[in-house]
């Protein structure tokens, strides 16, 4: 899953969104500096992230992606699905979207001077572009894709990933909605555990 689903089954705890967001910039075992419950968001971070990849719905929605994108139908998907969650924001979430994007970007500024590099390299671009609360519209989804395609120096052709989104829109909204009523359950059921 992309950033907002990873924010999202944080259920609101805030130390833990800031674990699950920061995660993919964190290597290895190197997070024990961290309070315990942002060393849990990251660790959550993690399993959510082998649930999806194992997960035979999200296998499923890979499967209609052009096979030009090679190992990045993952990080393809995942964005996908993150719109499918922006879209359907309400049915999720009592605070409006743009109010959760705007709280969640105030809390990495309280928090700015433990966020690794990468993430603080990344939060300008997040803002200014507004990219959870964007990533509803397919103009937004666009503008994510390539940007993706451009940090990885146009290698994995992500930007014509919007031609798939739109011919299989229905299928992989479908695929979304079955999939994370059981990454929902899953995540629950992991947190009581961490």
């Amino acid at each position: 899953m992309n950033f907002l689903a990873h924010l999202y089954l944080s259920k609101d705890n805030q130390k833990i969104m800031i674990g699950n967001f920061i995660a993919d910039a964190i290597k290895g075992n190197n997070y024990s500096h961290f309070t315990p419950e942002i060393q849990k968001g990251i660790i959550l971070h993690r399993h959510i992230d082998t649930y999806t990849d194992q997960h035979p719905i999200v296998r499923q929605s890979k499967r209609r992606l052009h096979k030009r994108y090679g190992h990045y139908t993952g990080v393809i998907i995942d964005l996908f699905y993150d719109h499918f969650l922006a879209k359907n924001w309400s049915d999720y979430c009592k605070t409006p979207l743009d109010i959760y994007s705007k709280i969640f970007y105030s809390l990495l500024h309280e928090h700015y001077d433990i966020l690794p590099d990468k993430t603080k390299q990344m939060l300008p671009y997040l803002e200014q572009y507004n990219w959870l609360y964007n990533y509803q519209f397919l103009d937004g989804m666009q503008q994510v894709l390539e940007g993706m395609n451009r940090r990885t120096k146009m290698k994995s052709q992500m930007h014509l990933s919007i031609k798939d989104l739109k011919e299989h829109y229905q299928d992989f909204e479908d695929d979304f909605a079955l999939f994370f009523k059981d990454l929902i359950t899953f995540t629950k059921n992991k947190t009581i555990i961490l």
